[in-house]
């Protein structure tokens, strides 16, 4: 007995509902159909169904045999497209979604390298802050920075970036620089406006590690980081930011940390994607592109 071809025909057989339906999508006889569970009910010593002449339904063993059958046909599936991508060139349209400032800091220099890479992909490539719903509106892959990705998508973690209050100079010249976290509350603020609560900062102390959730007043509510960044240059205000939007920044001095003591959480830089099952050629090359190209140093700086 091929024991495959009997894992198979069983699942067909539940799946359709009879024995003549699960024939007709095998393009196969009832007959052939009906020898091959009875041969896998022989081979287990068991009965798997239940036949009338109407319908037909699972047994106690046939239930729990139905569900790892499942599984293991779509173990086997995912192997044989795992083995396909590694021989199949890549191909199409990789439509991505990512966030703005990362998108043009530290993606955008990578993408001449990827299409060299291979050269019968296309890109359709979406930059933006919003969370974007990758299955929904169609995307194939979705970077995303988060402190949690979240159940709904598979996600690889490519790197690690942290929140920091900073200010610039000019800045902290005029107003003065914050002592605690809850001087922020007199100080004009510059929040990012896909943060939840816009008006409450979380910070941890690097001395002790405390945790501090601070109200601020916020002079303006941006839904982009490096307009978040242009406003902070230019003296308008404190702002939470990622370092890899900012390094630079700091390293030349045109921004400053405001409260030195205190900085915010780690949030992870991760290439998300809805399925593991039957993954494409062409966006499993990509995540494996960028997650090379992330451990190789191409990182956000910190």
């Amino acid at each position: 007995m091929d024991r495959f071809r009997a894992l198979e025909t069983f699942a067909k057989i539940v799946d359709a509902g009879t024995l003549s339906r699960a024939a007709e999508a095998m393009a196969l006889s009832t007959a052939v159909v009906s020898r091959t569970l009875a041969e896998l009910e022989s081979h287990l010593g068991t009965r798997l169904v239940h036949r009338s002449s109407r319908r037909l339904r699972l047994t106690e063993s046939g239930a729990v045999f139905y569900e790892r059958a499942k599984q293991l046909l779509a173990d086997l599936g995912e192997a044989e497209a795992i083995a396909s991508a590694a021989t199949v060139e890549p191909g199409g349209m990789l439509r991505i979604a990512a966030p703005v400032t990362f998108g043009l800091i530290h993606l955008a220099p990578l993408w001449p390298k990827f299409l060299a890479a291979y050269p019968k992909l296309k890109l359709d490539i979406s930059l933006s802050d919003r969370h974007v719903d990758v299955i929904d509106e169609g995307f194939d892959v979705a970077v995303r920075i988060v402190r949690t990705p979240g159940p709904s998508l598979i996600a690889r973690k490519l790197a690690m970036t942290q929140l920091l209050v900073t200010a610039s100079p000019a800045y902290i010249a005029a107003r003065g620089q914050p002592a605690a976290p809850q001087d922020l509350a007199a100080h004009d603020c510059i929040s990012y406006s896909y943060l939840a609560p816009r008006d409450e900062w979380l910070l941890y102390s690097t001395m002790d590690g405390s945790e501090h959730r601070v109200g601020v007043s916020c002079r303006m509510y941006v839904n982009n980081g490096d307009t978040i960044r242009d406003a902070t240059l230019a003296g308008l205000g404190i702002a939470l930011q990622p370092t890899f939007a900012i390094a630079d920044d700091l390293a030349r001095g045109t921004l400053v940390e405001a409260l030195p003591g205190y900085r915010g959480p780690d949030i992870g830089i991760y290439a998300m994607y809805p399925t593991r099952q039957h993954l494409s050629a062409k966006v499993r090359v990509f995540v494996d592109f960028l997650a090379a190209a992330f451990a190789a140093g191409v990182t956000p700086k910190r």
